[in-house]
């Protein structure tokens, strides 16, 4: 399905209220694309619940999008005190989900990774007789009590507490009261059917790219090979969690058989140390000339590097915390039309094998840098998997086709479970 797709629709339109742990505005693939792009170009309107991404941004009621964003103010302070406000005043703006249920008759409340107010949301849904979705993006339970027993966090004992019962919360109250479950990846909705969440009251929505927006904005495809030395690249943040030294090792064998290949860091990290890591592995190994970090860079200057690239990485640090995750680097290196080498993580695995887009291989230095050299010596073969990789994106990752998904979900539970007539709505109250 491809991104020039008709967005007219004779279907009825659905009214939706979006409860939501994004910032405002929204640029999370999920919240942008799929709700405030996609289905609001589809004529559905689309209230929000959110926080407001900067201190300076404004706050209250306010026309996004077709429809009403309802705003909570935020601070940039990092105080104990800062951060309770902050809460506060999310947890406020949630509670206007009574007053916006009772006024207007929307089709359904979709909730995003929130918790407590998930549970205000779900209160208050039952009350007026209005579906509830849950879209569960990040673990964020599981996140906690990783971060606690393999010493990230500084203390220790409030994150084993704060996932245990995000985990509690998330499994035996949210997710059961919720009428259906979007989550990121197929592996996510294995791990979270062993909660005991049914599997069939699940629905994987991937990251997908808009193919459209992408070709406009990097620029015409690359000659391959490309003029200048074999270049690698990875995009993305640069965090030392992430051990993208590995990288830099496997880079370094790489360039004791093929001597000009580069490896470009096209990203940031969020603290100097996260680069200055990858910079000290490069000279310890004598490869510095062969590294490059360019910082953070506008997303179409980002995509403009990898149209360059000779080919491009995407390893994903394997631990538990990231098998659930659905990497957007990788979708848009095959929606460039870029052969991609890719550790052994569930969905790269996946998508890799199905569209013959790449190279799958283990958290090995040895075995990612032979897999380098291999299609760095191959010019045709790279062709081939920079085809198929694209031909998979438009056939199966575009954000319309994760549209498509989402709406077919609504329609499909809102048939089965219609709606309760107005004045029944009202008698509760």
């Amino acid at each position: 399905m491809d991104d020039v797709e008709t967005i007219g629709r004779t279907d009825e339109k659905l009214d939706i209220l979006f409860v939501t742990s994004d910032a405002f505005p929204p640029f999370r693939p999920a919240a942008k694309a799929v709700f405030a792009e996609g289905l609001g170009a589809r004529g559905h309107r689309i209230d929000w619940l959110m926080q407001a991404a900067e201190p300076s941004a404004a706050s209250g009621a306010q026309r996004f999008e077709g429809g009403m964003a309802y705003v909570a103010p935020t601070n940039a302070g990092a105080n104990r005190l800062a951060r309770l406000k902050r809460y506060l005043a999310d947890a406020r703006n949630d509670l206007r989900v009574f007053g916006l249920l009772r006024k207007r008759r929307y089709s359904l409340v979709q909730i995003k990774d929130k918790y407590l107010g998930a549970l205000i949301a779900i209160l208050a849904a039952k009350l007026y007789g209005v579906p509830v979705f849950y879209w569960l993006a990040y673990p964020h339970g599981e996140a906690s009590l990783y971060a606690a027993q393999s010493g990230v966090a500084r203390y220790r004992l409030l994150y084993r507490l704060r996932g245990a019962l995000q985990r509690l919360v998330l499994y035996r109250l949210i997710m059961p009261a919720c009428t259906h479950v979007f989550v990121q990846s197929e592996q996510m909705r294995r791990d979270v059917a062993r909660e005991g969440i049914p599997f069939e009251r699940m629905t994987a929505v991937p990251s997908s790219v808009n193919l459209r927006d992408l070709d406009a904005r990097a620029g015409p495809a690359a000659p391959d090979p490309p003029a200048g030395p074999p270049t690698i690249v990875y995009l993305g943040t640069l965090l030392r969690e992430r051990q993208l030294d590995f990288l830099v090792r496997a880079h370094a064998l790489v360039v004791s058989a093929l001597p000009e290949a580069q490896l470009k860091f096209v990203g940031s990290g969020w603290m100097p140390d996260d680069e200055q890591l990858l910079r000290s592995e490069a000279d310890r190994l004598g490869i510095s000339r062969n590294v490059t970090i360019t910082g953070w860079l506008p997303m179409p200057e980002a995509w403009q590097q990898v149209r360059r690239a000779t080919l491009c990485v995407s390893p994903y640090l394997p631990v538990p915390i990231l098998r659930s995750t659905s990497p957007t680097k990788l979708i848009e290196y095959m929606a460039l039309a870029k052969p991609v080498i890719a550790n052994d993580h569930p969905e790269q695995a996946d998508v890799l094998r199905e569209s013959g887009a790449g190279l799958v291989c283990g958290w090995n230095e040895q075995e990612f840098a032979a897999a380098m050299i291999e299609l760095l010596l191959d010019p045709a073969r790279r062709a081939r998997m920079g085809a198929a990789g694209r031909r998979y994106v438009a056939e199966h990752r575009t954000h319309w086709a994760m549209v498509e998904l989402v709406l077919a979900r609504y329609r499909k539970h809102l048939r089965a479970s219609p709606k309760p007539p107005r004045s029944r709505l009202f008698a509760r109250v």
